[in-house]
């Protein structure tokens, strides 16, 4: 009984500090440095054409996201940060959006754990789907 109620808190204890861990915007509001498109196994970057309002249209893309807020920048500054936790734990994946000339680049990664199944990979991908089907207009 006592080695259930350890793993048992143990278990509430890393659920505690998942949701609890602050975000430093110093590590995960960064560039992705040299784009392109790849994939990895918690991660994803795509580059994609963006006309003038494109990164505006985006952003209220991202923030309709369930679970999703920004940590850091606004696309004036031409970066934002924006973090989007799971459903049940509430792991954070991190999204970088930077605006480089004609296109935006979207960097997201998990922060725990080395692998995301591709989720990271599936939000980006539906999330310039709804950019291209002019979804985010104001």
């Amino acid at each position: 009984m006592k080695f259930l109620s350890l793993i048992l808190l143990a278990v509430v204890g890393f659920g505690f500090w998942v949701r609890l861990a602050p975000s430093d915007p110093a590590r995960w509001h960064v560039t992705a440095g040299d784009a392109g498109n790849r994939d990895f196994a918690g991660a994803a970057i795509r580059t994609v054409a963006a006309s003038p309002g494109d990164f505006a249209r985006l952003d209220r893309i991202i923030r309709a996201t369930p679970r999703t807020t920004v940590l850091a920048g606004t696309p004036e500054q031409g970066m934002v940060t924006y973090v989007t936790r799971s459903k049940v734990w509430g792991f954070p994946d991190y999204t970088t959006v930077e605006a480089r000339q004609g296109a935006l680049v979207i960097h997201a990664r998990l922060r725990f754990g080395s692998s995301d199944l591709g989720v990271n990979r599936a939000r980006v991908t539906g999330w310039i789907a709804a950019l291209e089907a002019g979804q985010g207009q104001a």
